[in-house]
């Protein structure tokens, strides 16, 4: 992605752990001294368990190799390249990797200890990560308890809900002090709308805790601080904590140990996180078959918008928001626009910007950029777009649809550093403390935006 600070080059999470037709569609130029991976760390047990790594070729840049391994199978994680190519693989995709005679090197686990001692609630995993059922449960009372304040809505299905196999609906709540007209699905109302949407790849846990603390500061500051309750008078808050209920059921199926899914459930003849849909390359907006085949992590399914979940996403937004850019990519929104929008990623520490499927500017990118750097100084995190400058982009993302299509301005948040106990996607559940201090003053600038996001219109 194109850099606006001193920023590490950026690749987006690729494909599954261990895909088995990986080691016969790596291209035999792939060559160089092979190597061991180092030894894990005792009890670490990232020697059978999937872990992270570093591949290096004496013979290939990093990021020739990583679209290479990209286009293998293996899982290519978001991270600099200045040491290699970052990889998510179990032990049969490293010992993969070494017969190809790339070097393998081994930098943490996946997996961080969870106190034996710890006592669960039914409806949290690994730690206190809440379950679906548990997200369900918390937006219910809310919705119960705070109705002056809070209103549950259902905007979609998960896919095993629409083939009669269990599943879930896709709830969004809106939040704000509910006077006549207020959070109605339609564009008609009188307050600007902010959208925080959350684990659509289902194997990022700290994003929907994040989105569950978001809530609950909303609603039990009204009254009592005023920036909260100025938001809530001023703007709807509209929260979509689960975006890929039925991947995080399958993530949330082994409570110590996490299933490394990343998209929807949809069967696909593939086996372990191979199945699916990767529901972030799956928008009506330039979506691109090439993105990946039907094991790899980004999937981009059979169609445009060819998932229940993106569709009901999709349909939500487009009645909440107005459309207020024509449909040419390079044509602006107008100055009129209100609202703003940011779906919550992990990891990279990254604030990020439309657009995502090309280094060419948006037609409104002075003002798209002011909010991401409002963002960045609240979170601390490098504001980026575009490809990073490895000719790797993301079509069909949802923060490029509701600009490209509706003109609303929209962002990704990638939380979380890649290395460290608060590192990767499964980091120790104390350290959502530390990413919800970074990330609420970022959450509010960019809702305080929604009045009015394009100041200059440029």
């Amino acid at each position: 992605m194109s850099k606006s600070r001193a920023v590490p080059p950026l690749l987006s999470r690729i494909v599954a752990i261990g895909a088995a037709a990986a080691a016969l569609l790596l291209p035999p130029a792939l060559t160089g001294p092979a190597s061991a991976a180092p030894a894990a760390p005792a009890g670490s047990g990232a020697t059978t368990d999937p872990g992270y790594y570093l591949v290096t070729s004496t013979d290939r840049q990093p990021a020739v190799l990583a679209h290479m391994l990209e286009r293998a199978g293996f899982d290519v994680l978001e991270g600099p390249l200045d040491h290699g190519v970052p990889v998510l693989a179990d032990a049969a995709a490293v010992a993969r990797l070494q017969h190809r005679g790339l070097s393998v090197q081994y930098t943490g686990p996946l997996y961080q200890p969870v106190p034996s001692s710890l006592v669960a609630d039914p409806n949290t995993f690994y730690g206190g990560y809440h379950t679906t059922v548990g997200h369900e449960a918390h937006n219910r009372q809310v919705s119960t308890a705070h109705p002056d304040l809070a209103k549950l809505f259902t905007i979609g299905q998960s896919w095993l809900k629409t083939q009669g196999r269990g599943g879930h609906d896709i709830q969004a709540l809106c939040i704000t002090k509910i006077q006549q007209g207020d959070c109605e699905l339609n564009n008609t109302g009188r307050k600007p709308k902010f959208t925080l949407m959350s684990q659509m790849h289902a194997r990022e846990l700290a994003t929907g805790e994040l989105s569950y603390r978001w809530i609950d500061h909303l609603i039990n500051n009204y009254g009592t601080d005023s920036a909260v309750t100025a938001l809530l008078n001023s703007t709807e808050l509209w929260v979509i904590p689960i975006a890929n209920p039925d991947g995080v059921d399958i993530v949330a199926s082994n409570s110590t140990r996490p299933v490394a899914q990343r998209k929807n459930a949809h069967d696909n003849g593939c086996s372990g996180t191979g199945r699916g849909v990767d529901l972030n390359r799956n928008s009506g907006y330039h979506w691109d078959v090439n993105q990946g085949t039907k094991c790899t992590e980004t999937y981009p399914g059979a169609g445009a918008a060819s998932e229940p979940e993106t569709q009901g996403i999709q349909n939500f937004l487009a009645k909440i928001y107005r459309d207020t850019k024509p449909a040419a990519d390079f044509s602006a929104a107008s100055t009129s626009t209100t609202g703003a929008f940011i779906t919550v990623h992990s990891y990279s520490q990254l604030d990020i910007y439309p657009y995502g499927w090309t280094n060419k500017l948006a037609p409104n990118n002075n003002d798209l950029k002011a909010i991401a750097d409002a963002m960045g100084r609240a979170n601390h995190y490098d504001v980026v777009h575009g490809d990073g400058g490895l000719d790797y982009f993301a079509p069909g993302a949802t923060d490029d649809w509701i600009y490209g299509q509706l003109g609303v301005p929209g962002y990704t948040i990638e939380v979380g550093p890649g290395s460290g106990s608060c590192g990767g996607f499964f980091p120790t559940y104390s350290c959502i403390n530390s990413f919800w201090q970074l990330n609420l003053p970022a959450y509010l600038a960019t809702a305080r935006a929604a009045a009015a996001p394009y100041p200059t219109g440029h």
